[in-house]
């Protein structure tokens, strides 16, 4: 009964997911300055052979181009599900406790 996204949908769901692994990167980042740890083991032991700034670069271009590879490859039935899954994922596990780690932050600020 659900019927196919259209192309703006899934241009929009793959934008959101770009935006979401930008965040991601630019949070993880600033954190890492702040003296925040990251949670990602792979990602940890890379900082230690690569550094942070070249790790998170390559993860991330990684991670979106692996993105791209589905919004161009995959079958169109498929982007929205996978697209909205991976976007649940990253708001979950990156958007939510980073957002809260800035406010907790900024409220002992203020």
């Amino acid at each position: 009964m659900s019927s196919e996204p259209s192309s703006v949908q899934l241009y929009e769901l793959f934008a959101l997911n770009i935006v979401l692994q930008m965040f991601d990167g630019v949070a993880t980042y600033t954190g890492l300055i702040m003296g925040w740890r990251e949670a990602n083991p792979l990602l940890r032991h890379t900082f230690a052979l690569l550094g942070v700034g070249p790790t998170l670069l390559l993860f991330k271009a990684q991670a979106c181009g692996l993105l791209l590879l589905l919004h161009r490859g995959a079958p169109r039935r498929l982007q929205g599900p996978v697209f909205r899954g991976l976007a649940a994922i990253y708001c979950v596990l990156s958007l939510a406790p980073w957002t809260a780690k800035f406010l907790a932050l900024l409220t002992r600020a203020l």
